[in-house]
């Protein structure tokens, strides 16, 4: 085996010793990595232990990683710097921090709303950007959805509405208007606020570079979500699930609380009604993602999923997608065709730049 490959996985601290990777959910991986050639460890990260892990990634020629960090009041810092300083001396990273930040935060949605996966997508910088242009986007009586730049499992992710009648020739809501809102965090309930309260919540997104992008409500929520999976620039899957933290109520439910979360179904990359929304994604997004973004192709992750909601059908009936968001830190689970693509690509990116391990 000429390569040696880290799959960096979360661990609990006192655990750490006694983690093998065929006892994990990545024994596939690992499968599929050895049946290239590549040799297979595992590298269980804590922050606590973060100069063990910048030890055993210096001896190896490349690194993996499925650490979501941005849970249990955690932030990138300590693993971005680790990977970052592994990268410089030459160890492959699967999705180098620098690449996080362009692709796998919410801003992605604004700086791409120009594109055809697009909608009317705004960025809040600062709560005074916040208050000053919320209030104006609300006045025209369309629910939106704001989302706070990093976060996952729906935290800072609201619906909110206008409860006040919209009065024609008014440009902005009134502090004190009532507002319907629900946050997507599994739990939350639907309340009536005034819209000053609500801003009020919001203070927190903004500590350190934080910031909130809004998107207009897509109507489509309902018809459910498709999850595109990629390997670099090429399709590997999809997913479909009904993630409904943000539907409207059904009827005769509570209309104070969500309904449970249906399945998330796996799929090949060969499925006949998602091939537009492949040939979407390989053909134009992706040269016009890149291209927005200052990168270059061989940037892409070895492994990553864009989140897709249904947008209007168009004038042919075809199904138009507006992108939800995407996910790069750790992309898990993934259908089953995608072991393949994922093992040769990291063959391929090792061979494209082999490391002289010390």
């Amino acid at each position: 085996m000429r390569y040696r490959v880290a799959i960096l996985l979360p661990a609990e601290a006192e655990l750490k010793q006694s983690i093998k990777i065929e006892n994990t959910r990545f024994s596939g991986v690992a499968a599929a990595l050895r049946g290239v050639g590549i040799e297979v460890e595992c590298a269980p990260y804590t922050d606590e232990a973060v100069e063990d892990a910048r030890a055993q990634l210096l001896r190896v020629d490349g690194v993996l990683v499925w650490v979501n960090p941005i849970e249990r009041d955690r932030d990138r810092s300590a693993l971005d710097a680790l990977l970052e300083d592994v990268a410089a001396e030459g160890v492959f990273v699967s999705a180098h921090p620098e690449v996080i930040c362009k692709m796998g935060t919410k801003e992605v949605l604004y700086r791409t709303r120009s594109m055809s996966w697009g909608c009317d997508t705004r960025m809040y910088p600062t709560l005074q950007a916040l208050r000053e242009e919320l209030p104006r986007c609300l006045a025209t009586g369309e629910p939106r959805v704001l989302k706070q730049d990093r976060g996952n499992g729906g935290n800072g992710v609201w619906k909110i509405e206008s409860t006040t009648p919209v009065v024609q020739g008014n440009s902005a809501l009134a502090p004190d208007a009532r507002v319907r809102v629900r946050h997507a965090k599994r739990g939350s309930i639907e309340q009536e606020i005034s819209l000053d309260e609500f801003l009020q919540r919001c203070e927190p997104y903004f500590s350190g570079n934080g910031r909130l992008i809004d998107q207009v409500y897509q109507p489509r929520l309902t018809d459910g979500m498709v999850r595109c999976y990629l390997v670099g620039d090429r399709v590997v899957g999809f997913g479909e699930q009904l993630v409904n933290a943000l539907y409207p109520a059904a009827p005769g439910s509570n209309p104070r609380t969500a309904p449970e979360p249906g399945p998330r179904l796996y799929y090949p990359p060969t499925r006949s009604d998602f091939q537009p929304l492949k040939d979407w994604m390989e053909n134009e997004w992706l040269a016009e993602l890149c291209q927005t973004l200052a990168l270059n192709a061989t940037q892409l992750p070895v492994v990553w999923d864009a989140d897709f909601l249904y947008g209007p059908k168009n004038s042919t009936g075809t199904n138009t997608y507006v992108l939800c968001e995407i996910n790069l830190s750790s992309v898990y689970p993934f259908p089953d065709e995608a072991l393949a693509p994922l093992a040769a690509a990291t063959l391929a990116r090792l061979e494209a730049a082999p490391r002289k391990r010390t």
